[in-house]
């Protein structure tokens, strides 16, 4: 029983020394805080199935781009690089919406000579 006590009071000690160490309150609070991911990677994926193929891949590898940033730890390439993802994918939404519009136009105006 004495042995119990006594180990746990040298290891309360040593939990309380290090607590009170200043160097670890020093150490947490001047850590930077992580950014949120800001990648678009969903939106991206969905702009693939607009018909503006060359516009959605570009915003598909700036998303990609955007995450491995991140992850390397380069929080304002990643920043800027998931700006440009957002920039192009909804260039490529309104590309893809302009081209469906005029293929429906194309479509339902022509004349069917064949009647």
């Amino acid at each position: 029983m004495v042995f119990g006590k006594m180990a746990s009071g040298v290891l309360n000690q040593h939990v309380t020394e290090s607590l009170n160490d200043s160097n670890f309150c020093d150490d947490i609070s001047t850590e930077e805080k992580e950014p949120p991911l800001q990648s678009y990677l969903i939106l991206t994926m969905f702009t693939c199935f607009c018909p503006a193929y060359p516009v959605n891949i570009v915003a598909l590898v700036y998303s990609v781009m955007s995450r491995n940033s991140y992850y390397n730890g380069d929080y304002d390439g990643s920043r800027r690089l998931g700006k440009n993802a957002l920039y192009v994918a909804i260039a490529s939404i309104f590309i893809g919406l302009l081209v469906i519009a005029i293929i429906c136009i194309v479509h339902f105006t022509t004349i069917n000579h064949m009647v």
